[in-house]
């Protein structure tokens, strides 16, 4: 009797050692899916943060002709550290005379100036599509200084 108990153990042992080791193979399956899941959500998470960091849209310019001159319209959803510098160093280049001017650069970028031409010898003409040109390149040349 006792025999027959020892091997009815034994043999549930076995069977539970079998058992286990079929479980196993699958746990360890359902880990390795688990494991690979999670990488392909990492690669996710670095891809989109690449995306968010190469998302940096150039800041948006509008120039409109009144009769003082032009008014110069720069916004953008970042802060912009050192594109006023460059907008103003263009306005010099064209030779505006800013009238007017409000800017902002806490948490998003904006500038609005009123500017008109300077009084001087130089006698090249003004118009909107030049000094948007100008501006425009002058917010070119900070985003390649800005992005070193």
């Amino acid at each position: 009797m006792v025999s027959r108990v020892h091997k009815r153990t034994a043999m549930y042992r076995n069977l539970h050692l079998l058992r286990s080791i079929r479980y196993s193979h699958s746990v360890s399956d359902y880990i390795q899916g688990l494991k690979q899941k999670l990488e392909e959500l990492n690669q996710l998470t670095v891809a989109t943060a690449r995306k968010i960091v190469d998302y940096d849209p150039m800041p948006k310019l509008e120039v409109e002709t009144q009769e003082e001159g032009f008014v110069i319209k720069v916004l953008s959803e970042s802060s912009c550290q050192g594109l006023l510098v460059f907008i103003l160093e263009a306005f010099e280049e064209l030779g505006l005379d800013v009238l007017q001017a409000r800017v902002s650069c806490a948490h998003s970028f904006s500038i609005e100036a009123l500017g008109n031409k300077e009084n001087n010898e130089d006698t090249r003409p003004l118009d909107a599509q030049l000094v948007e040109q100008v501006v425009s390149q002058a917010i070119q040349n900070w985003r390649e200084v800005s992005q070193i």
